[in-house]
């Protein structure tokens, strides 16, 4: 009604569900209880999704976050969000209410357009970029982008260089593993090869973010907010390698590792290498 919105029955199962017509950047919400009543939520939790179907649960400090409610019909509680949640749809579900009245919420949500650039790959392409030499930096390398799958295996991204020098991040039974291999094996085994895995169930159907790294001999491997750190010996020299990016998969397959080699089945977002916006480039060219 005209009070805002209290369902027929009030319990456990009842929620509140809000289209935005397009992916949002939100970085806030506020409730009220229902006008002139008794009926306000005492807490409740936020789901978000892109497609209205595959849910996900707003997280803070490493757990499924509570929000407290109202403790009257007209005050308005106003919470920002420790990290912004970007979605099309966001849930509203009460956990508690006034126990001598019934669910009842008015909602305001704050947030701003997502701008984002997407890229779909149906496991049989790849998205190769290759760079200006004369804007190679020896000192610092950053890539970073976001991926969604439901497949649990996929090269995301691929560099060769000479004597089966290279780096590949691959997704593996739905974990990130990253490899990299620099500088002459047989003299520095042990220096010369960089292998490490983050997170778990990453074919989730959900947005996931990766940063890569490199300054000088440091390198940092971030996904999600967890972050690697390493310090390689010896050379590690990003300049042995090619001027070639390839996303999605490797374009001539079989020369390097032993990893499964299986091109990459979902969407790319943001894609950045040193700055540039290799998604758009793509677009445009």
């Amino acid at each position: 009604g005209a009070g805002g919105w209290s369902p027929l029955v009030s319990n456990k199962y009842q929620w509140l569900q809000i289209d935005l017509g397009e992916r949002t950047e939100i970085t806030a919400v506020a409730t009220q209880g229902g006008y002139g009543s008794s009926d306000w939520v005492t807490s409740y939790l936020l789901m978000f999704s892109d497609s209205g179907r595959n849910w996900k649960q707003y997280r803070q400090e490493e757990s499924i976050w509570a929000f407290s409610g109202n403790t009257n019909a007209d005050s308005v509680v106003y919470y920002k969000l420790q990290h912004s949640i970007k979605a099309r749809f966001l849930r509203f579900v009460p956990l508690d209410w006034n126990p001598n009245g019934r669910i009842g919420m008015r909602i305001e949500v704050y947030g701003c357009t997502y701008r984002s650039e997407v890229v779909g790959f149906d496991g049989k392409s790849c998205l190769v970029y290759t760079f200006n030499q004369k804007l190679m930096n020896a000192l610092k390398d950053v890539i970073s982008l976001k991926f969604k799958t439901m497949q649990s295996d996929g090269i995301l991204l691929h560099r060769k260089g000479q004597n089966g020098d290279h780096i590949t991040l691959e997704l593996i039974k739905g974990k990130l593993c990253l490899v990299i291999n620099l500088g002459d094996t047989k003299t520095h085994p042990s220096n010369a090869q960089i292998n490490a895995t983050l997170g778990s169930l990453l074919d989730d159907q959900h947005w996931h973010s990766v940063l890569i790294e490199h300054f000088n001999n440091q390198l940092n491997f971030t996904v999600d907010k967890h972050t690697h750190h390493f310090h390689a010996k010896g050379e590690f020299n990003y300049l042995e390698l090619d001027y070639e990016l390839s996303f999605g998969g490797i374009p001539v397959p079989g020369k390097t590792g032993t990893l499964s080699r299986k091109n990459f089945h979902g969407c790319f977002e943001n894609i950045y290498y040193n700055g540039v916006n290799i998604i758009d480039l793509a677009r445009r060219h």
